[in-house]
This record gives structure tokens, C-alpha cells and sequence, in this order.
């Protein structure tokens, strides 16, 4: 059901996440009458995906999503356009503000997915109501009439702009044809390589971010943080401090001791004149060591193999990691007595929002808060660390502030992927498998009131995916036949309870479960002397993951004679109604330096909207995998991170990206899945057995430099 919004504009809306059987505020204008847009909504409903088009020729789609960098806004663009008719560059999507109610969340790879069918249908009743507007004006047959370039056309030439239309077709609530979102045979704009809409104004810094607004008043703000994870400020002498030039206010917060300022440079300066004694945080006396002993002591058993069977096992740890997103956290925050505002970049803006006004002691609908693009997430901005800091001190200070996270303050006391240890045996008998076990223990977050769990947001959730059965902590999740064909599957989870700021880090737990699962296959292909593609297509259940593997193990060449040193490596994974397939070749001639020198992607994503945003989207899970597997991660020393730049947590630079990558996008005309996390688990365990070929050994530890 589509709706159409009372509006001087022709406004319509399509509903998400409802089942579009009614609307709040719904009037239907007829009975009987079967048309998609034959209900009028007198207020904007706000679990809806709203389209208008104005005057000036634009058609305006307010999303209730981020962007932070996936090409979402480009993806939804190039759906309305499509169904519209309409010029890419006359299609234009702001970010919505949080909303009172409904499904604003961006992440577990849904937005596409979630989009299309609306976005779509929305389009297509508007391209509709355009019609029979201009039908009506020249006194035509609504079928001899086209649309193209934002614009109706006559037969006889006569053209009228979707804006000089936009009025009539508003009081237009039966159009005179069908409203249908086209077949994909007719598509001409779905499933084109297209540049993102936003690209000129990124790279010419016309893009605005939080660091670049300038609200009124706001000052910048810096907070001294503890040196251990955790701590907590004892006492504070801040009159050094407050006697510098350009200081306004000093405040105390729950994360350490705020400074604002005329600006960044005097609240640094400030920030460091602080003398604080501090109390160290819960964890003081813990390091890696301990923590992974611990987690290896809360992995569940693996239970007694089955007779007559013959066993491939392995033990594999993963260590914290950052999310590191380069546009470090910024919030605008400006906080009175009976109502505030928030600028900043969010995963789950209404979320935040009510935990803001809950702090603050205001009631939600006076607290407004403002969705700004964000410079890459990777799923950090789920959490709003950053913005109910900012709100707090903004209340304490009595005055606009913009606080800014500096890169340390985000390596170092920011959210990070769990550590986990994982347990797996394979058990064969016959040239094939039949057991499989996969068991394992990750780090949970675990505070007192007040900590960063009860300031909201997403956590890592902990859940083992072996080879397809799903089960967690909280109890048996769905689960399929699994990945591969492996007899009886099964699997279980512990965890270590520790006061760290954990988040759900891009992939979430397939990241590391899959690459663990990933090396096993391999071994397991070795120890039955198969190569590890053919013993993958053999015991693979799906066509679509053994068709992305053909495809990888074609374009890349698999089995060529490499050099002493050098080899290939492969992996697959299946997620979010999608698959992937993963090449690696690595030169690990010095084995402590490895470098990856080609990647071969193959994906099936369903419909790719963009398939040059979803070759973007695979180019980044290919780094992360090569990162994580190589050298990023974090250490903890008696308490602290130990890592505070990239200066130490080494990242994948472009002396470490791939010398050659190409992505092949499978054709398909099915719906939608999901990609923005689909490449990383793939990658990662491709990285892996690259490695271990090339070497000779067998990794256990990840990254390889720990």
C-alpha cells in the first residue's frame, strides 16, 4: 500500500517495516477501489519512506537511514530513478531526523534490502499521478504519454516538467493507470555501474560532517580521559587549566573531565594543564594473557567424537579490534532547559535519542536530533558515546558545545570487536565428513549501572555460526542445513564477562567464525589429499556458493605453479540472501611481512542496484580481511589498550593493499540481499589459508603479527 500525503506538493509515502494494511490518520476516499494510492493520509506517518516532488523539478526523498559511506543514498537514488523516469541528478536524498517511531536502524547489512520494494512502489505510484496530470492538462489518453529526464512527453513533443505538474497531481488520488514498479528486464538505471551522487561533493569538501557544522555558540570541546579502561577521576585541579586564554568551562563527566573552549587548540592546551589523580579502572590488573586463558577456559567441550572417525581439529584466537572509522566521532550537542538539539552521525538515531533525553531529564519530543553523514562506521556509530557526552556537558556548561573524540580517544576507550577463542573438529570417515563441531567463547560486556552497556546502543553479539547452525547465548537461533554438507553439525557458546566497551565491528561474528571455519575446510581438503576448491564444490550445498566459486577459482587462475613462498588461498561464505567467494594470492617470502599481492572476488547479491558500489563494498571487506588477519588488532596492558593511532594499530595501508583486485558481480534478477558485510568473512579466511600455504604452517593467533 501506498499512500498519499496531504500536501500543496505531490507527496506520497510507503510504509516500512508495517504491513500497509492501515495507517494512522488514514481516510479512505473510496470504497472498493483497488488502486495502490487510494488512501490519503492527512499527517506525514513517520514509519514511512516519503517522496515529494517540488516546484524546482526535484524529487526529494527524506531517508531513514545514514550514510556513512556504503553509497546508500546513491543506491536509493538510482531506485526512484528508475521507476520515475526520472534524471539521477534531479533526485536528491537528505537524511531524516530522528523520528518518534519506526525503523530507522542502518546495519546487519538490511538497508537495500529493506528499501527496494518501498522505494520502488513509491516511485512508480508517482510517475503515475505525473501521468494522469498531464493527461488531464492536454486532454490525452494517459497511454499515449511517456515519461524521461524528469519530465512527461507528449506525442506530439510537448514535454511538462514533473515540477510544473507536481500541484495538480497532488489532488490526484485515483491515477488513471495502474501504478507498477517495472520488470527487471526493463530496467535501465538498476543494475548500471554508477558513480555515487554525492562523490564531487566529498572529494571538494563540500560534504558536511559534524566536525564542519557551525551551530550557533557551539564550542569546541576535548575530554581527559583515564589511563586505564574504566577509570574514574579521584580529585581534579583544574585551576591552571581555567586560567588559560579561550577557556569557557571545565566539567566533570562520566568518561573523565571536559574542556570548552574558543577553540580545538586552547581546549587541547587546556585539557593537558588538568591535574587529575585517578582510580584505576575494573581491569587493572588484567592483560592479554589473562584474557585469553580465560577465554580459552570458557570455550564449551567439544564432546566425544564419533567412532571410527578420523579427526582434523584446531584452536584459534581473535584479538579486540578497533573500528577505526576515519572520520573520528564529533557531536553537536545543545542542551536547555526545556528542549535540545543534536547533531551527529547515527546508526540508530531514535535510540539515541531517547537515551539522551532520559539523561538529560527532558521527555523525547523535546529532544531533536539531527542525522548527519558519517566518514565511515563499520559499525561504531550504532553506539552514541560521543553525543550523550556531548549533551551532558552541554547541560553542565549551559552552552552549545561540539565535542570531538580524538583518534586516541577512540582506539582507546571507544567500542572494539570482541577477543574470542574458537574450538572446531572435523570428523571423516569414508573420504567425507561427518561431524562437525565448532565451539567457542568470545568476551561479553559487562558494567555496572551507568557504564557504556546502559548508555544503549549495539553490543557484539555472541553467537556461533557453525558452518551454517546458529546458536547463541540467549538460545538456539534459526538455523539451516548449513554451508556445507557435513553430516551432523552443531555448536555452542561461553563467555568471559569483562567491563570493556565492545560493539558489533563490521561482519559481527561471522568475521571470525567463518575464517576459523574456513581453515578447518582446508585442513580437512589436505588431510583427505583433495585440492581445496574441488573439496569444496563437492560437499557444498548451494549452487549459487558453488557457482561464485567456480567463478573466483576461473578468473584467478587457481592451482597456477607459483614461486617458493608464494601461493593462493580461498574461502566462501553465505549471508544476508547472498554469497561470496574469495581468491587470495600472498607473497610470504618473508613470513613475517607478508603482503597479499591479488584478490578475485565473485559475489551473488541478488538485484545489484550498483554493482561499482557493491565492487567498492567488496574492495573494503577485502581489506578488512587482509587487516585483521595480518596485523590489526588491539592489546590490553594491565587494563589499558595499549594501541592509541595508526601509527600502532596497523591497519591495512595502500603499501598493503592488493596490487591487483578485480569483483565479479553474478547476474541475477531475484531480490535484493545483503553486501555491505558479506566480503569480510570470505576474505579473512582466504587471507588465512593464502598464509598457510605459502608458509607451510598452520595459523592459530590472528592477526598473524600478536
Amino acid at each position: 500500500m501506498v499512500y498519499t500525503l496531504a500536501a500543496s506538493t505531490l507527496t506520497v509515502a510507503a510504509p516500512l517495516g508495517c504491513d500497509g494494511s492501515s495507517a494512522e490518520g488514514a481516510e479512505p476516499t473510496a470504497a472498493g477501489v483497488g488502486t495502490p494510492s487510494d488512501v490519503l493520509v492527512t499527517g506525514e506517518d513517520e514509519e514511512m519512506l516519503v517522496l515529494e516532488v517540488t516546484p524546482a523539478n526535484k524529487v526529494v526523498v527524506r531517508l531513514p537511514r545514514v550514510e556513512v559511506g556504503q553509497g546508500i543514498t546513491t543506491a536509493v537514488a538510482m531506485m526512484i530513478a528508475e521507476e520515475l523516469d526520472a534524471r539521477l541528478a534531479d533526485v536528491e536524498i537528505p537524511l531524516a531526523e530522528a523520528r518518534n517511531k519506526g525503523n530507522q536502524y542502518t546495519g546487519g547489512s538490511s538497508s537495500v534490502r529493506s528499501l527496494y520494494g518501498p522505494a520502488r512502489e513509491l516511485a512508480a505510484t508517482a510517475r503515475a499521478k505525473l501521468l494522469t496530470a498531464a493527461a488531464r492538462r492536454w486532454h490525452l489518453s494517459v497511454g499515449l504519454l511517456r515519461t524521461r529526464d524528469t519530465m512527461v512527453v507528449a506525442p506530439d513533443g510537448r514535454t511538462a516538467t514533473f515540477g510544473s505538474l507536481t500541484e495538480s497531481a497532488a489532488r490526484i488520488h485515483h491515477p488513471a493507470l495502474r501504478a507498477e514498479p517495472k520488470p527487471a528486464s526493463r530496467h535501465r538505471v538498476i543494475g548500471q555501474p554508477t558513480n555515487r551522487i554525492d562523490a564531487r561533493d566529498i572529494v571538494t569538501g563540500a560534504a558536511k560532517y559534524a566536525g564542519d557544522l557551525s551551530v550557533a555558540g557551539a564550542k569546541p570541546t576535548v575530554v581527559a580521559r583515564p589511563p586505564t579502561l574504566g577509570g574514574k577521576v579521584v580529585s581534579v585541579d583544574d585551576r591552571a587549566a581555567r586560567a588559560l586564554p579561550g577557556v569557557h568551562a571545565v566539567v566533570r563527566i562520566a568518561g573523565g573531565v571536559a574542556v570548552v573552549a574558543d577553540s580545538f587548540h586552547h581546549a587541547f592546551k587546556a585539557r593537558d594543564a588538568l591535574r587529575i589523580r585517578w582510580a584505576p579502572g575494573p581491569l587493572a590488573a588484567l592483560s592479554d594473557a589473562a584474557i585469553r586463558s580465560r577465554l580459552r577456559a570458557a570455550v564449551p567441550p567439544l564432546g566425544t567424537p564419533l567412532l571410527g572417525t578420523r579427526q582434523v581439529t584446531g584452536e584459534f584466537e581473535f584479538a579486540f579490534v578497533s573500528h577505526a572509522p576515519m572520520e573520528v566521532l564529533t557531536a553537536v550537542a545543545d542542551v536547555r532547559a526545556g528542549h535540545a538539539e543534536i547533531w551527529f552521525s547515527s546508526q540508530t538515531p531514535t535510540d539515541a535519542r531517547d537515551t539522551i533525553a532520559s539523561l538529560v531529564g527532558l521527555p523525547a519530543s523535546k529532544v531533536r536530533v539531527h542525522v548527519m553523514r558519517g566518514g565511515g562506521s563499520f559499525g561504531r556509530r550504532l553506539n552514541y558515546d560521543a553525543a550523550i557526552e556531548a549533551a551532558q556537558i552541554s547541560k553542565a556548561a549551559h552552552r552549545p558545545v561540539k565535542l570531538m573524540w580524538t583518534r586516541n580517544d577512540d582506539i582507546r576507550h571507544g567500542r572494539m570487536r570482541p577477543a574470542s577463542h574458537h574450538r572446531i573438529r572435523a570428523s571423516h570417515a569414508g573420504g567425507r565428513v561427518v561431524a562437525f563441531t565448532h565451539m567457542m567463547a568470545s568476551v561479553n560486556e559487562s558494567y555496572g549501572k551507568g557504564g557504556p552497556a546502559a548508555q544503549g546502543g549495539a553490543t557484539g553479539r555472541v553467537t556461533t555460526a557453525v558452518s551454517g547452525a546458529r546458536t547463541s547465548a540467549a538460545g538456539p537461533l534459526p538455523s539451516d542445513d548449513g554451508l556445507y554438507n557435513f553430516g551432523r553439525v552443531s555448536g555452542d557458546s561461553g563467555g568471559v564477562e569483562l567491563a570493556m566497551p565492545l560493539g558489533a565491528w563490521r561482519s559481527v561474528d561471522s568475521g571470525t567464525m567463518r575464517t576459523a571455519e574456513e581453515i578447518v575446510v582446508d585442513e580437512v581438503a589436505a588431510s583427505l589429499g583433495e585440492d581445496p576448491v574441488a573439496f569444496r564444490r563437492t560437499t557444498l550445498r548451494s549452487k549459487a556458493v558453488k557457482a561464485v566459486l567456480d567463478k573466483v577459482a576461473t578468473a584467478g587462475d587457481w592451482g597456477r605453479t607459483m614461486p617458493a613462498g608464494r601461493a593462493q588461498g580461498v574461502a566462501v561464505h553465505e549471508e544476508y540472501d547472498s554469497c561470496v567467494a574469495c581468491l587470495v594470492e600472498i607473497d610470504a617470502t618473508d613470513p613475517k611481512n607478508p603482503r597479499v599481492t591479488k584478490v578475485v572476488m565473485a559475489a551473488d547479491v541478488g538485484t545489484a542496484v550498483n554493482p561499482r558500489g557493491l565492487e567498492a563494498q567488496l574492495m573494503g571487506t577485502a581489506v578488512d580481511g587482509i587487516s585483521t588477519v595480518l596485523r590489526a588488532g588491539l592489546h590490553i596492558d594491565r587494563g589499558a589498550v595499549r594501541e592509541g593511532s595508526f601509527a600502532d594499530f596497523h591497519y591495512a595501508r595502500q603499501r598493503d593493499a592488493p596490487l591487483h583486485f578485480e569483483a565479479h558481480i553474478m547476474p541475477s534478477r531475484r531480490d535484493p540481499g545483503g553486501a555491505g558485510e558479506l566480503g569480510v568473512p570470505a576474505a579473512a579466511g582466504a587471507v588465512a589459508n593464502a598464509y598457510a600455504r605459502a608458509t607451510g604452517t598452520r595459523p592459530r593467533r590472528f592477526p598473524l603479527t600478536f
